[in-house]
């Protein structure tokens, strides 16, 4: 790409991309990082990329980097390259210039059709902006009682991919707009999608031992991002963030509010071993819970990392999402998975009151918004009926859930169990 780009100092707030009337500000957080450079792609070949480094005197302020591009074509791919030491075992870091990551703050990225290979990852610039203008016609928040609510869970892709569903667009969000009739005649007030932010289905190394086909991440539970849709789940590849949009509007004029299942405990780049995607690239020792004595990962997920959820930038990265999923794409509520480790500290000590618990309660732009937690963890943390003394905090109660179908199911032996969760 040729240089053509004329640039300003910009702004460090708001984080991300955005779009001002004089061009486009990049913001991205990191305290340790060295050297930082945006790297811009218009074309697949890298030969038509261009790296901008931030001169750090004038293009940092306090630990934020940030450069405005004046009037940069609004089709533009990015990622950043940052620079810092590398130094897992000393200090947590773990920063390698080889890779172009994403920015945490990316309301998009260029992702392919669902199954197919992600060469971008780690290699390409992969975000991109969020660049058109959205007319919700008046939508405006259903805010049914909770106490009303018959919250219906769903897979967007498995809810229409077999032929059975009958849909013109199975697997998408457009497809689940197709069966709002059918979900109406089942008299729910809400569907709860799991989770619909950008993950790598083909990020498993396991095979089908009968047929040695690779299995894919089927359930997405493995964040790159916890703002961008995934581009898989829409019929166009072009307009994840429109087609997410007209799927939530057609919803809510059915009478019927939208509930995503969120992610924020841990993300697809795993242990020290993982895929070095952004997170880890940016400030590991910021974004993840860390060992204090030998670095390494705490794991209180699962999954081979734990978000540092009570940091102040990871709260206020998990803030602005929330907001974001409410004004900018009006979603109704979250159901956050695994939520007790958002109740850990940096050694991941449980918090009497976690502040980043209390933030999401008492945040005026999500005041009406439905809040319910998965009040447990993979470290054996459970917390139902104690998650939170706010009483804006719902819980999902695992043990009645999984009691009540089994004894609706028929397996023997369940009556005792009925009798003690209905107690």
């Amino acid at each position: 790409m040729k240089n053509a780009f004329h640039t300003r100092v910009g702004s460090p707030l708001p984080l991300g991309s955005s779009l001002t009337p004089q061009g486009v500000n990049f913001a991205i957080f990191s305290r340790n990082a060295t050297a930082v450079s945006l790297v811009i792609a218009g074309d697949s070949e890298q030969a038509g990329w261009q790296e901008i480094a931030f001169n750090p005197a004038i293009h940092k302020t306090g630990d934020v980097w940030h450069i405005l591009l004046c009037n940069p074509p609004l089709d533009l791919r990015y990622g950043y390259r940052l620079q810092g030491p590398h130094a897992p075992e000393e200090a947590g870091h773990a920063f390698d210039a080889a890779r172009i990551l994403l920015d945490p703050y990316a309301k998009e990225i260029h992702s392919p059709d669902w199954g197919r290979p992600r060469a971008c990852l780690g290699v390409e610039p992969c975000c991109l902006l969020d660049r058109h203008d959205y007319d919700w016609e008046g939508d405006r928040p259903l805010n049914i009682p909770l106490q009303d609510s018959v919250i219906y869970e769903l897979h967007v892709r498995g809810f229409t991919r077999h032929p059975s569903s009958k849909t013109a667009h199975p697997g998408t969000f457009r497809g689940l707009t197709e069966k709002i009739s059918y979900l109406k005649r089942l008299g729910i007030t809400a569907v709860e999608l799991m989770p619909v932010t950008e993950f790598n289905e083909n990020e498993p190394t396991f095979v089908n031992p009968r047929t040695g086909e690779r299995l894919k991440n089927f359930w997405g539970y493995s964040p790159l991002s916890f703002f961008a849709p995934k581009c898989g789940y829409s019929s166009d590849l072009d307009a994840p963030l429109k087609e997410f949009r007209d799927m939530v509007k057609a919803l809510h004029r059915a009478g019927i509010e939208v509930i995503l299942d969120i992610v924020y405990n841990h993300t697809a780049e795993g242990g020290a071993d993982g895929p070095t995607t952004s997170f880890r690239g940016i400030d590991a020792s910021i974004y993840y819970l860390l060992d204090p004595w030998t670095r390494a990962y705490l794991n209180f997920s699962g999954c081979g990392n734990t978000c540092n959820c009570n940091h102040p930038i990871v709260r206020n990265l998990i803030m602005d999402a929330l907001r974001w999923w409410v004004v900018d794409m009006h979603v109704d509520g979250f159901r956050f998975d695994l939520a007790s480790i958002l109740g850990r500290d940096a050694n991941g000590q449980v918090l009497a009151n976690p502040p980043v618990v209390e933030m999401i309660a008492e945040d005026p732009v999500l005041s009406a918004t439905k809040i319910i937690a998965e009040a447990w963890d993979a470290a054996g943390l459970y917390q139902v009926g104690s998650f939170s003394p706010h009483h804006r905090w719902a819980e999902w109660n695992g043990r009645f859930r999984d009691d009540v179908r089994a004894f609706v199911c028929g397996r023997p032996g369940m009556v005792p169990a009925l009798a003690t969760r209905l107690a």
